[in-house]
């Protein structure tokens, strides 16, 4: 982040007048009525103060070249809180703001994000409507929103897909009321879960995001006849990552799906590295997806939504 800073306080074209990074606090996620919350790693969260520190330890960069630097505190988990915490930072910075214009630019943030999940969602049930009525293999990445990054996840469920297998990720999976209901139906049943989001039966210290929804995948995975396989991805050794590498192996082991994990991605592409782990990868699956679809298909509930898609699905789960 110091790079970007400098960067931007230092170009000569376009200057600029305000430097916004929000402390967020909070994320939104499907999983904020079954979880304790949907905190952003506390790291992400001091970070826009960590980075400023170092552009006025000497001298105030920011003042001696004429640009705010705008910080607010901002709960992205709870949407009503937003519009206030954005325009108590940003009013006496932004001539004429108001709260109203603050709250509306909010509900189209949001609105425009919504869209653009529900849009992800449906593609991934459409892969996953695909998988099953082909009876063929899908893979799913279990990281940190980051790695979609071509850079960052150095593009390894793109080799993968060109294997022929589909790729889906955690954070975009279906989550139509009828699948999910039949996905965690023997769960349900038994009065295990109280609700196919909840989390609570192996992760009951549920206040991470990320982490949250890297265990739900897990779950969705196991169940999943057609997942055959996990990718779980993790770079730098992140500590808000590490305890979950156990359970997260676990969950997907004991249900037969191939799990397979990239803990060490770095800035540097270890292509040679990463090719052979890819084809590796595309090896088991070639020889062992036909028997875990069909493994999974046994303990599954009857009458998969996938096979018989209802004509309008709902979506929510209250």
């Amino acid at each position: 982040m110091s790079g970007h800073f400098g960067e931007l306080l230092l170009r000569e074209k376009r200057k600029i007048d305000i430097l916004f990074y929000p402390m967020i606090h909070s994320l939104p996620s499907v999983l904020n009525d079954y979880v304790v919350d949907s905190l952003s790693c506390p790291r992400v969260s001091a970070a826009a103060e960590n980075i400023r520190a170092g552009f006025i330890k000497e001298t105030n960069a920011f003042e001696d070249l004429g640009i705010a630097y705008v910080a607010p505190f901002v709960s992205l988990g709870e949407p009503a809180l937003v519009p206030r915490q954005l325009y108590a930072g940003l009013y006496d910075v932004i001539e004429g703001l108001t709260l109203e214009e603050t709250r509306k630019a909010v509900d189209a943030g949001y609105q425009a994000l919504e869209d653009f999940n529900a849009e992800m969602r449906r593609r991934s049930l459409e892969v996953l409507e695909h998988c099953a009525a082909e009876n063929k293999p899908c893979l799913l990445v279990l990281a940190r929103p980051y790695h979609m990054d071509p850079g960052i996840g150095h593009e390894i469920e793109v080799e993968l897909q060109a294997y022929g297998y589909p790729v889906l990720w955690a954070q975009y999976l279906p989550i139509d009321h009828p699948l999910l209901d039949w996905t965690f139906r023997h769960d349900l049943d038994s009065g295990l879960i109280n609700s196919p989001l909840d989390i609570a039966d192996v992760w009951p210290s549920s206040y991470s995001a990320n982490t949250n929804e890297i265990l739900w995948g897990a779950k969705v995975a196991a169940r999943m006849p057609w997942i055959a396989a996990v990718i779980r991805m993790s770079s730098y050794e992140c500590g808000m990552d590490q305890p979950t590498y156990s359970p997260v192996q676990q969950i997907v082991e004991r249900s037969g799906t191939l799990f397979f994990s990239f803990q060490d991605l770095d800035s540097t592409r270890p292509a040679g590295s990463v090719r052979i782990r890819v084809e590796t990868i595309a090896y088991y699956l070639q020889k062992h997806s036909a028997s875990i679809i069909a493994r999974k298909q046994q303990v599954s509930a009857p009458d998969c939504p996938l096979l018989s898609p209802a004509p309008e699905a709902r979506t929510d789960l209250q």
